[in-house]
C-alpha cells in the first residue's frame, strides 16, 4: 500500500554544498511546513482495496515532489528520471528510499494521476497560508490574462482531414490484434499524405483541386469505420480491449466527420465557421481559438490571473472559449474574496478590462480604488483616484507582465505539455504551484 510521506530519511540523504542544493534544501522545509498538501493530494493517489502487503511504489510526498522537480527543472520524464538517479541532491529533495530508482513511465503514471481540481485546492492552501503569515497582501491587486497554448502543429483543414484518415485506418490495421477481426478495407493513408502535402505546396486552383478529391476520401473512410464497427460487434472479441478499439474508432470517427463539415462549409459554400464552431485538432480536440487583435491568433485556452505586489499567483482562472476580459473582471474579485475572505482595497488592470460596470459593480462590492491601465473613456473621479495615483498604479500594473513571462518562460506555462483536456487544466496548475513555491522561497531566504 503507498504510503503518504516517506517514513524516515536516511542518513546518506545529504545536499551538496551549492546554491541550488541550498534552495532545494528550502524549499523542502517549506514542504514540511504544508502537511495539508499532501492530506490533499493523497486521493487521486490511493487505490481503493489496496492490499498491504507487496511494493508500495512511490509514496504521494515523493511524487509530488519529483512534480515539482520537474517543472523547476523543466525536463521531460526520461531526463528526470536521469536526474533522480544520478544527483544526490535531487534525490534527497524527492526523498527517495536508498534502493528506489524510478522509471519514466512510473513517474509519468503516477504525476499523470494528479487531477485539476486537487492540484487547484493544492494551489488554494499555499495560498491562504501564505496570506495568514502576511506574505501575501490581498489588498492590492493587479489582473491580467494571457493564452497558455495546446502543444498542436499550426491547423489546416487539409491536415485535419489526413489525421483523421490517418488515426482511424491505423486502427482498421490494428484490429485483427485487438479484436480478432482482421478487417479487409482499403487503406488510403498514402494517398490521402500526397494530397494534403499537394494542397499545402499549391496555388489556390491545385487546392480547390485536391479539396475536391480528399473530402470523398475522408468521407469514404468514414463509412469503412461504420462497416468495421459492425464487423468487430458481430465477430469481435468481446473483451475490454474490443471495448476500447471501437470507442476510439466511434471518437475520431465523429471529429472527423466534423472536420469534413467544416471544410464543406468553408470551400463550398463559402462560409465564414465561427472560432466556437471550428475544431483545430484531433488530439487536443478541447483546443479553444484565441484570436487577439494585435498579435494573430493562437490556439489553447486563456488564463485570467492576478498578482499581489511580491508577484505571488493569488487568484487564476483557465477559461473556456474566449471571453472579453471585461466579463472576467467581476469573476477575479469574486474568486479573490472566496479564497481570502476580503476584497482587495485597490485593483489595476489592463485597459482590456475597463468598462463603467466594472467599476459600479467592484465598489458596491466594497473595492475602494478600481483603476485600469488605460482610461478607455472613464474619467478619474469615477475610478476613485489622481492621476498622480493612476502613474503609481500603472507601474504597479507593469510588474504582472514579468510575473507572466517568468511564469510562461521558467515554468513551462507557454505551452502546456501534458495530453488531453484534464491534462492541459493539471499542467497549468502544476506551473503555477512552482512558481508560487518557488517565489515564497525567495521571499523567506530574503
Amino acid at each position: 500500500m503507498r504510503e503518504t510521506r516517506t517514513a524516515q530519511t536516511s542518513i546518506f540523504d545529504l545536499y551538496s554544498k551549492h546554491e541550488r542544493s541550498e534552495f532545494f534544501e528550502a524549499l523542502s522545509d517549506l514542504l514540511d511546513a504544508h502537511p495539508q498538501v499532501l492530506r490533499l493530494i493523497e486521493r487521486d493517489l490511493f487505490t481503493k482495496g489496496a492490499r498491504d502487503t507487496g511494493r508500495k511504489g512511490l509514496s504521494v510526498e515523493s511524487i509530488f515532489r519529483c512534480m515539482l522537480l520537474k517543472q523547476i527543472t523543466r525536463v521531460d520524464y526520461r531526463e528526470l528520471s536521469f536526474l533522480l538517479a544520478d544527483s544526490q541532491t535531487y534525490r534527497t529533495f524527492a526523498r527517495l528510499d536508498w534502493n528506489c530508482y524510478p522509471k519514466h513511465s512510473t513517474l509519468c503514471q503516477n504525476i499523470r494521476r494528479l487531477k485539476p481540481n486537487t492540484l487547484q485546492l493544492v494551489f488554494e492552501a499555499i495560498g491562504r497560508s501564505a496570506a495568514q503569515s502576511g506574505v501575501i497582501d490581498t489588498r492590492f491587486m493587479r489582473l491580467d490574462s494571457t493564452v497558455t497554448k495546446s502543444n498542436i502543429h499550426d491547423p489546416s483543414d487539409s491536415q485535419l482531414l489526413d489525421d483523421g484518415i490517418r488515426v482511424l485506418s491505423r486502427l482498421f490495421a490494428k484490429s485483427a490484434d485487438i479484436t480478432g477481426v482482421k478487417l479487409r478495407l482499403t487503406d488510403y493513408r498514402q494517398r490521402s499524405r500526397q494530397l494534403a502535402a499537394a494542397i499545402f505546396y499549391g496555388k489556390k486552383a491545385e487546392k480547390d483541386a485536391c479539396y475536391e478529391v480528399l473530402i470523398p476520401l475522408a468521407k469514404r473512410v468514414v463509412q469503412q469505420s461504420h462497416r468495421a464497427i459492425a464487423q468487430v460487434e458481430l465477430k469481435g472479441n468481446k473483451t475490454l480491449s474490443s471495448f476500447n478499439w471501437m470507442q476510439n474508432v466511434e471518437h475520431y470517427r465523429h471529429l472527423l466527420e466534423r472536420v469534413i463539415y467544416q471544410t464543406e462549409r468553408r470551400l463550398f459554400n463559402g462560409e465564414t465557421v465561427p472560432a466556437t464552431e471550428k475544431l483545430v485538432s484531433l488530439f487536443e480536440p478541447h483546443t479553444d481559438i484565441i484570436i487577439k487583435a494585435s498579435r494573430g491568433v493562437e490556439y489553447g485556452h486563456k488564463v485570467n490571473l492576478s498578482t499581489d505586489k511580491r508577484g505571488f499567483i493569488t487568484t487564476a482562472m483557465i477559461e473556456k472559449g474566449n471571453p472579453r476580459d471585461s466579463e472576467r473582471f467581476i469573476s477575479l474579485l469574486n474568486e479573490h474574496h472566496r479564497l481570502y475572505g476580503c476584497l482587495p482595497t485597490t485593483t489595476i488592470a489592463d485597459g482590456c478590462y475597463a468598462t463603467g460596470y466594472n467599476i459600479d459593480a467592484a465598489k458596491v462590492m466594497g473595492v475602494k480604488r478600481v483603476a485600469f491601465h488605460k482610461k478607455n473613456g472613464i474619467k478619474l473621479s469615477a475610478m476613485g483616484i489622481k492621476e498622480k495615483t493612476l502613474k503609481k498604479l500603472r507601474a504597479f500594473r507593469a510588474g504582472i507582465e514579468g510575473n507572466i513571462s517568468e511564469l510562461k518562460r521558467a515554468f513551462g506555462a507557454g505551452k502546456a505539455m501534458w495530453k488531453g483536456e484534464r491534462g492541459f487544466h493539471s499542467f497549468v496548475w502544476a506551473c503555477v504551484i512552482s512558481y508560487n513555491l518557488v517565489r515564497l522561497v525567495r521571499v523567506e531566504s530574503g
